[in-house]
């Protein structure tokens, strides 16, 4: 109970900073920097570096890449069929083929699941950076017309905080090295602080503005895939191919009904990518996806 409190509370105080002017417009940079920088950085170390491996590792892995493929395939044909703009196509894949698996995903989850639901969390967001770093920032690249190397993409992706965190978390992991348990604190408690702040930086960014007729079927479709299709996909992909069930299994469909992911559409903005549009998925997805997951976990609970 006192987690999802915590959820609700870092949202308001993050929405009353905002509206107060008491923080500076830019403040959600920097707090996302360091969020994704440090915050998850000490989380992956301390919490990949103790997950037991086995073959169930694979299905939260393969989360965000069935996700992102199932996007670029389901938006491309739309686009198609509807005659879309690149512009909005490519926008559409990046904000609903990504999804807010950490700062959304890791209190959700954690108010869910407690502490042992994070290992799972982990092993979906982190691959989730790397798909970003390479699918991503192709696709934003194709839609918007321009064209990196990809050894500059390579280079990115190995100078990323939390990708070398993860590298390294999971090479104790293989190696069954233990982390000295003072500087095991230390991650924990650098760590504790992604929830906190990951809320704070969301609640600041929601915006609201009136939406026209157009761009409000272009969002429902653009959240329709992400709150409903894409969980559905996992869930029948999981449960009724693969056969597989527990804990692990239903936080993998929880984890992919996330709201659209903030870093995915800065990037999809960055690239002039209907950042406007990006923008609007971002702040309709994050509070609806609160109610939409809740209704997820109790479906799974309660039903399968």
């Amino acid at each position: 109970m006192s987690n999802l409190i915590l959820l609700f509370v870092c949202l308001i105080i993050g929405i009353v900073l905002k509206k107060s002017k008491i923080i500076p417009d830019n403040f959600h940079t920097s707090l996302n920097a360091f969020v994704i920088n440090i915050s998850l950085s000490a989380f992956s170390l301390y919490y990949i570096s103790k997950i037991e491996l086995n073959s169930s590792v694979i299905y939260p892995v393969l989360v965000v890449w069935i996700g992102i493929f199932a996007a670029i395939l389901f938006f491309a044909g739309l686009g198609k069929i509807f005659g879309w703009k690149s512009s909005l196509i490519g926008a559409l894949i990046m904000c609903a083929g990504f999804g807010n698996t950490s700062f959304v995903g890791i209190p959700l989850i954690q108010a869910m699941y407690g502490e042992e639901g994070l290992k799972t969390v982990m092993l979906v967001d982190q691959p989730g950076f790397v798909a970003l770093s390479t699918v991503g920032i192709l696709v934003a690249n194709f839609y918007s017309g321009s064209k990196d190397s990809l050894l500059k993409h390579l280079s990115k992706i190995l100078k990323f905080p939390p990708f070398i965190a993860f590298v390294i978390a999971l090479l104790l992991n293989i190696f069954s090295i233990e982390i000295p348990k003072d500087f095991d604190e230390v991650l924990m408690k650098l760590g504790a602080t992604t929830v906190p702040l990951a809320l704070v930086s969301v609640g600041s960014q929601m915006q609201w503005k009136k939406i026209e007729r157009k761009e409000g079927f272009h969002l429902f479709i653009g959240l329709l895939f992400k709150l409903v299709f894409l969980p559905l996909l996992i869930l029948v992909i999981y449960k009724y191919i693969f056969h597989q069930s527990g804990d692990v299994i239903d936080i993998c469909i929880l984890e992919a009904a996330m709201a659209p992911m903030i870093t995915a559409a800065i990037i999809a903005s960055a690239h002039d990518l209907e950042p406007k549009f990006c923008n609007l998925m971002v702040a309709v997805g994050i509070p609806l996806s609160i109610l939409t997951v809740g209704i997820w976990h109790l479906i799974l609970s309660s039903y399968l």
